[in-house]
């Protein structure tokens, strides 16, 4: 034994010698790799997303109809389609007259209310001619009352104590039964129907609805499995770094949207900035942050996003758009949409001409040609500019690959006049809208008008620094 133990030891030290060897260098056990592991797919660096919810995008609510559409949000600049839900909705304790998508009767059918399977598969490759990816909400935590699998497979839901199936656990959600993820046979069942629509229907990934209430080793799965397939995105509705690793592209940033909201109601940069802290010290630089200022929870839990915001709706827009992470969409915010839409009963959007359109369309321009605002580490890190009156205007560069933004953006309902003390902001710019020279320099000073902004860019040829 004792000799055994001294070849055993004697074996390992010349296994570590030769990973110390020239030949054989080994980086130290201590020094960190990526944090996200994943590849993300090309077509996602530079996306923006729009959000359908097919009931409701058109007064004919179904894919047909969503699909005529398609070519003006491909012309606003749209990457990537999320369709709310698009399976059978469940008829047992339904909600309302045409019950909430997010009660899935059956995870490999399509809504008859929305069209057919061969309609949906249209609406993709329509999508698909028009360099858009579309990608599917997946709701894995919980079922329709009158799913099938809850007669053929009872052994895959949570139980009261009293031993009956049960809606999710402190929620309101009566018209759902909550699945156990324990039972590996749910999880192959879940999975085989989500890589199910990327093979039978061309769908380009998922987002997943309250992600975080499925554990994450499943969705590390899932995300193995798909992408054997082909590349996905995948977007989590959740706020949970861990996400990002292995099975998420993309996670909910609601605080960015709970920073933004307070600062739209008179808190001015400081919730902001305490955002950013968080961001930067806390989250993998290469995992997206979904930044937005309206969806369909958004729309349904806190009123219409122009009430909420205000006369801060632009700048909180143009702040969505800036800030590192990847910006949505709200089916029918580029019309102006100034209420909530039902959301168990049909209640079309009533589209109109509106500024915003115009808005979307030149900030998906923007973010699309300049590699400053790219997603993800594929952006540039941003950089607070200091400037005369910090509690009310924010004022930052971003840099990527020879691309620079520069943004001022007054949070506040008064002009400012402000001048920027910080130096790498100095320089010549244009405006990014405009094309028009803008210099910067120690006694620049710009004026915002109240909740206004100003976004400058450049490139490596614009970029030389004045005396």
């Amino acid at each position: 034994m004792q000799a055994s133990l001294k070849a055993a030891i004697a074996a390992l030290g010349l296994m570590a010698a030769a990973c110390a060897s020239p030949a054989g260098i080994q980086a130290p056990a201590d020094t960190p790799g990526p944090y996200v592991q994943l590849s993300h797919a090309d077509w996602t660096r530079d996306a923006v997303i729009y959000q359908v919810n097919t009931r409701q995008f058109t007064p004919r609510g179904s894919f047909a109809a969503a699909e005529e559409q398609l070519p003006r949000l491909a012309q606003m600049g749209v990457d990537i389609v999320w369709l709310m839900p698009i399976h059978p909705i469940g008829e047992d304790r339904r909600k309302g007259t045409l019950g909430s998508p997010y009660s899935v009767k059956d995870y490999f059918a399509v809504n008859p209310e929305f069209g057919t399977l061969e309609e949906l598969k249209s609406f993709i490759d329509t999508a698909h001619e028009l360099d858009m990816r579309v990608i599917l909400d997946w709701v894995a935590n919980h079922t329709a009352w009158d799913n099938p699998i809850r007669t053929e497979h009872p052994e895959w839901f949570t139980r009261t104590p009293d031993g009956a199936m049960q809606p999710p656990p402190w929620t309101d959600w009566s018209d759902t039964a909550d699945l156990d993820y324990s039972e590996p046979g749910l999880r192959r069942y879940m999975t085989d129907a989500l890589v199910y629509w990327v093979r039978e229907a061309g769908i380009d990934g998922y987002r997943a609805d309250v992600a975080g209430f499925v554990p994450l080793d499943f969705w590390e799965q899932a995300r193995r499995e798909l992408e054997a397939v082909k590349p996905v995105f995948m977007l989590a509705e959740w706020e949970t770094r861990d996400l990002h690793a292995r099975a998420f592209d993309a996670t909910y940033a609601w605080s960015f949207k709970d920073a933004l909201q307070a600062a739209a109601g008179g808190a001015g940069t400081a919730p902001l900035k305490s955002y950013l802290f968080n961001h930067q010290n806390t989250w993998p630089r290469d995992g997206y942050r979904l930044l937005y200022t309206d969806n369909h929870d958004q729309n349904a839990w806190d009123g219409a996003a122009p009430e909420i915001y205000g006369e801060a709706y632009e700048a909180a827009i143009v702040t969505s758009f800036l800030f590192p992470g990847i910006p949505t969409i709200y089916n029918g915010q580029e019309a102006g949409l100034s209420r909530q839409l039902a959301f168990f009963e049909k209640d079309p959007i009533v589209w109109r001409e509106d500024p915003l359109a115009g808005l979307f369309t030149r900030l998906a321009a923007l973010k699309a040609d300049n590699r400053a605002l790219w997603n993800g580490a594929a952006g540039g890190r941003l950089k607070p500019v200091a400037n005369t009156d910090e509690a009310h205007v924010f004022s930052f560069v971003r840099e990527s690959d020879g691309d620079s933004v520069f943004a001022a953006i007054n949070f506040s309902g008064e002009p400012r006049r402000v001048g920027f003390t910080s130096q790498f902001q100095r320089g010549n710019w244009r405006g990014a809208f405009t094309g028009e020279a803008v210099e910067i320099n120690a006694g620049s000073r710009v004026d915002l008008p109240a909740w206004g902004w100003q976004i400058l860019v450049r490139s490596e040829d614009d970029a030389t620094q004045p005396d």
